[in-house]
């Protein structure tokens, strides 16, 4: 299966997870979930399949969280999706899914623990942290 990634072009770390997958010689689905926002179906499964907790998958920075009370422990599991349903912005990324798991990428170097480095190679971030070193 082609790797599955729910992007956003604007955040750093969705970029550079995007990268090494490309570097990776795949042919990524790039899904920018603020454009096309998952069903709460799938939503639903790449929460459970990431083995994190719906509030685990919530964003704080750069979000309407507080705006909305959510950090208040009275929402439901169901009344978070909710929201992260009508404010996409809510869904942390990038979600990364492959046929050996389901993780949140962040910070980008998780994506190892569901594709090998081997297949990777040598990978450097944007801002020039070394992820995987050059062989010698």
């Amino acid at each position: 299966m082609n790797p599955i990634i729910y992007h956003n072009p604007k955040c750093g770390t969705s970029r550079n997870t995007l990268a090494m997958l490309k570097q990776a010689g795949t042919e990524p689905v790039v899904i920018e979930y603020l454009k096309t926002p998952p069903s709460r179906e799938t939503l639903e499964k790449l929460i459970k399949d990431s083995g994190l907790s719906v509030r685990e998958v919530l964003r704080k920075k750069g979000t309407p969280f507080e705006e909305l009370g959510l950090d208040d422990e009275k929402w439901t599991d169901d009344q978070l999706i909710d929201f992260m349903q009508e404010h996409p912005i809510l869904m942390n990324r990038p979600i990364v899914v492959t046929d050996k798991g389901t993780r949140l990428c962040r910070p980008s170097d998780v994506l190892l623990g569901i594709l090998s480095a081997d297949q990777i190679g040598a990978f450097t971030k944007e801002d020039g942290e070394v992820v995987i070193p050059a062989k010698t």
